[in-house]
């Protein structure tokens, strides 16, 4: 029985098929769940902020309205608990947020000792390659777009490199993305865990057909990525 993934994106003719079809990220990875519980733990703080504040104004505004005859009230210049207060407290929150969001950043940035597999994605005018390790290399440009074939819950290495230009690999999906330069090879963990189709852009501006620079990226159930495998490898279509 054939496997069926949910689907990401919608298959749409012209330039609409290049749009990413949701309207928030699928966190499809690994990595992903790590950014966007940081992303999730901003909101809410903020969110919280933002409450106390209201809270605090309409407080003021409801205790001491002003009202007919009511005499001036007394005036301060100066409260030194107070001012320590929302000094301090700030502080300690923004350097919390930020002894999180630079673990967060460490954990998605961290190489594995022994990855599963590694792929050499190489970004040009105006396209993609994918070269496996041991395997197949899948090509593709603007009018056909590559796709890049990962099984799902392997940690993949991604070796990324730009032929010409500074090009950008971008998977919204996997909230991630990282920049090719020419003459510069950066390394970049992904460990896809829910299995689907996720577009791909380059999100650097590289020239004419820029916006048309997409792939995609097929996460499989390990058995299927396996039989893939083997039917590049003897030449045949998966």
């Amino acid at each position: 029985m054939a496997n069926t993934y949910p689907p990401v994106r919608t298959e749409k003719p012209g330039k609409d098929a290049d749009v990413h079809g949701q309207a928030w990220p699928a966190t499809a990875s690994a990595q992903a769940s790590v950014l966007a519980a940081d992303w999730r733990l901003f909101a809410l703080v903020g969110l919280a902020v933002a409450l106390l504040v209201w809270a605090l104004i309409l407080f003021a505004a409801l205790r001491w309205r002003r009202r007919d005859g009511d005499p001036l009230p007394p005036q301060f210049r100066r409260h030194d608990a107070l001012e320590i207060t929302w000094t301090v407290l700030p502080l300690v929150l923004v350097c919390g947020l930020f002894v999180y969001t630079y673990r967060a950043e460490a954990t998605v940035e961290s190489l594995d000792a022994t990855p599963d597999l590694a792929v050499a994605v190489n970004g040009f005018r105006w396209g993609w390659s994918f070269a496996y390790t041991g395997g197949p290399v899948i090509t593709g440009d603007a009018n056909a777009p590559p796709q890049l074939v990962l099984p799902v819950d392997k940690l993949t290495r991604i070796t990324l490199t730009s032929a010409d230009v500074n090009h950008a690999f971008w998977v919204p999906d996997f909230l991630f993305k990282r920049d090719a330069i020419p003459g510069q090879a950066t390394q970049f963990d992904l460990r896809p865990t829910k299995l689907g189709t996720y577009l791909g852009h380059c999100a650097e501006f590289c020239g004419l057909d820029h916006a048309r620079m997409n792939f995609s990226v097929r996460v499989v159930a390990p058995d299927e990525y396996a039989r893939w495998l083997r039917a590049q490898r003897i030449g045949a279509r998966p």
